[in-house]
């Protein structure tokens, strides 16, 4: 697990990015850095540690909880399909949303993910392109909630 600080100004959203690919680590955190999304991304590669991360156990229990989570769905061990139904069935965690980022492309996995609430569900390998998108709404989504609690 990494946790790495932008230096842009304003609240940064508290992201958790749940991969073991580091490829896809690396364009993620290019991605929002391109954007200047002002982020704490945590990179947790397994499902196991993302789940003591989210229930903030053991080494990660000064966690900050996270505002959205970007998660592979084919991790080593306890895959993101368990994490997935993990969030779903907590409701201390149940409101965050997830991005699901995956190679699968089993239709199950897609219907499975949208019936446990997913908000994006993008298909690897992940593009740039693909992934500014994602990081724009990420980040519109965020600056709009903010607006509201904040008037």
């Amino acid at each position: 697990m990494s946790t790495v600080d932008d230096a842009l100004p304003g609240v940064p959203i508290e992201i958790l990015l749940v991969e073991d690919d580091p490829g896809d680590v690396l364009i993620t955190r290019e991605a929002f850095a391109e954007h200047k999304v002002s982020n704490r991304l945590t990179v947790c590669t397994d499902g196991a540690d993302a789940l003591r991360f989210l229930r903030r156990e053991g080494a990660h229990a000064g966690a900050t909880r996270p505002d959205i989570v970007l998660l592979d769905l084919n991790l080593p061990g306890v895959d993101g399909r368990a994490v997935l139904e993990a969030i779903h069935a907590d409701p201390a965690l149940n409101d965050i949303p997830v991005v699901v980022l995956t190679s699968s492309v089993a239709e199950e996995d897609f219907l499975r993910s949208h019936e446990l609430r997913v908000d994006t569900y993008i298909g690897k390998p992940v593009d740039f392109t693909s992934l500014m998108h994602v990081v724009r709404r990420i980040e519109t989504f965020y600056v709009s909630v903010r607006r509201n609690v904040t008037a």
